[in-house]
């Protein structure tokens, strides 16, 4: 009881902070608080509008400074956030626009997408590449997707990779990109005609067909959970990719087919035929079950720092927490997703909480508190949030509120999914509000200890004054092991600050002094971060002249 009542003073305190009285919090501007805090105002302002690579010149003599070096500490402030957005191909919501564009309005529609999350500093998008049982890549275990091309079956033409293409340029803007695939879904009610080249005419005899339209693949199958394992196996081998996920889509909902029970009869009855003795319900639970640990170790068997994320439905079962209603996930989709993040079966966890803080019976926080004190293991628990939920000033104010809220709740370890880029895109004051508050600064993915916890060295960082300006240099003796490098740095009475920079980077320069008030560059320092997130020791130089 007294753990409950603490969890409860936590989730009051948070909700005044992120809501005036019932209501979300109007004046944004002033209430959002920062990520870090920027050097002094107008004259930080000042100070990175000039910031360019290192561009050594020999037209003046060079200042030289002494470089007094400190003890190790860890970096000066906590930069770390997962920051993605979801982006839907199944019924072409998000990307393509249609089916049947051209390659080279597909792709400048992608890196319109992508332009936006990089000027918006996201740092992660989680892309649809397998909407139903096809492919948005080349693939020779499904079929080129309707979605892409206007025909199941038919590549771009000109020919391109689709996702070769969306994770090389979304690496080249700083993001991680993770691969969204539906497990079960064989045929949409969007995805045009069941083609000869779909699974349902290749393995009839795994897909089964439900009263709105839509074929599914049965999850009881061996033969389904085999392919559909192949079908993750293969991406996560040729790929460059940064995680796998998968969405809430496991047994299909029960409206799909008018709240009729889901036609597994006969796998049922040569399952109790084999002296099976679960209940149908339980038995449908550990098909999922089995096949979400199999996914989980295969891939880290294969790649290890690839990570495994899924988003569930936001409610386990209604009652848990004691005020929330709604659906039943546990017994209407048998998805046991409390058990997956129990025993640590994924490396991160997003619900889908997509509703609003002030909601009773399914109120964002109260679900958030819920689902972290189910996280045993320690994973992300990164939730996912509709920024669709309503209109203007309402809408921002909820979507900023919830941002804010999950960094109180879960500051070991922060972040937002969006649901999903299409509504971050159209809503300018939205991505206004994201941009000039909780999202103002590049932030890292946080790292995953579990995976692996092994620092990268520390760069040898070197400085000196040339044409007013502080040239840096660094050097890693293990490059290789490097996708980011921090470069921190802070004018005298000043706070720091700090650039987030591609590994191909290893030079920069900013100026040495800014303001009205002469303030000179005082400190510095460069830390490394692996593909994981983990950042090596900080070094500080005090420059002294």
């Amino acid at each position: 009881m007294t753990k409950r009542l603490n969890f409860l003073w936590v989730v009051c305190i948070l909700l005044m902070m992120g809501c005036k009285s019932t209501q979300p919090v109007k004046n944004t501007e002033k209430k959002i608080p920062e990520v870090v805090e920027e050097n002094g105002g107008k004259e930080a302002e000042n100070e990175t509008e000039m910031d360019t690579p290192a561009e050594v010149s020999e037209e003046k003599p060079q200042e030289e400074i002494r470089i007094t070096r400190k003890e190790k500490t860890n970096p000066p402030l906590n930069i770390e956030e997962f920051r993605a957005a979801w982006v839907a191909t199944v019924a072409n919501i998000n990307w393509p626009s249609k089916s049947g564009l051209s390659t080279y309005q597909q792709q400048q529609e992608a890196i319109k997408l992508l332009d936006f999350l990089q000027s918006h500093n996201f740092n992660a998008v989680i892309f649809q590449v397998r909407p139903q049982a096809d492919a948005l890549y080349n693939s020779n275990l499904e079929p080129w997707s309707y979605f892409l091309t206007g025909e199941q079956g038919k590549a771009p033409d000109p020919y391109y990779d689709p996702l070769e293409f969306w994770i090389k340029e979304a690496h080249h803007r700083g993001m991680e990109l993770h691969v969204w695939l539906n497990p079960y879904r064989a045929h949409h009610t969007t995805g045009g005609e069941v083609t000869e080249a779909s699974i349902i005419k290749n393995k009839p005899e795994l897909a089964v067909k439900l009263a709105n339209g839509m074929w599914w693949l049965d999850p009881a199958k061996k033969e389904t959970q085999d392919h559909s394992a192949a079908v993750v196996m293969d991406i996560v081998k040729r790929y460059d990719i940064d995680g796998v996920h998968f969405d809430d889509y496991f047994y299909p909902y029960d409206s799909y087919n008018n709240g009729k029970d889901f036609p597994d009869n006969n796998t049922f009855l040569a399952y109790q035929q084999n002296n099976g003795k679960l209940t149908k319900a339980d038995w449908r639970r550990e098909n999922v079950n089995k096949f979400i640990k199999r996914i989980y170790d295969e891939i880290k068997a294969e790649k290890s720092f690839v990570k495994f994320g899924l988003s569930p439905f936001g409610i386990w079962r209604p009652g848990f927490p004691e005020s929330v209603s709604g659906y039943d996930q546990y017994e209407k989709l048998y998805a046991d997703a409390k058990l997956w993040l129990n025993e640590g079966w994924i490396d991160y966890f997003t619900p889908q909480l997509y509703w609003r803080i002030n909601q009773y019976g399914q109120s964002f926080p109260e679900l958030l508190g819920w689902w972290e004190s189910e996280n045993t293991k320690g994973r992300h628990l990164w939730p996912g949030i509709n920024v669709g939920l309503g209109g203007d000033e309402k809408n921002v104010d909820e979507t900023i509120n919830q941002i804010m809220i999950t960094r109180g709740m879960i500051p070991q370890s922060k972040g937002t999914v969006h649901w999903s880029i299409g509504p971050l895109m159209k809503q300018e004051n939205l991505a206004k509000a994201l941009i000039e508050g909780p999202y103002r600064k590049k932030a890292l993915v946080p790292p995953s200890p579990w995976l692996d916890d092994s620092e990268p060295e520390t760069p040898e960082l070197t400085a000196r004054v040339e044409n007013e300006r502080l040239l840096m240099n660094w050097k890693s003796n293990d490059p290789d092991e490097v996708s980011r490098y921090v470069l921190w740095f802070k004018y005298e009475g000043g706070n720091w600050d700090y650039k987030i920079l591609d590994a191909s980077v290893t030079s920069f320069s900013l100026q040495n002094i800014v303001g009205e008030k002469k303030r000179k560059m005082d400190k510095i320092g460069i830390t490394a971060v692996d593909r994981l997130g983990n950042q090596s020791d900080f070094k500080e130089l005090n420059l002294k002249s």
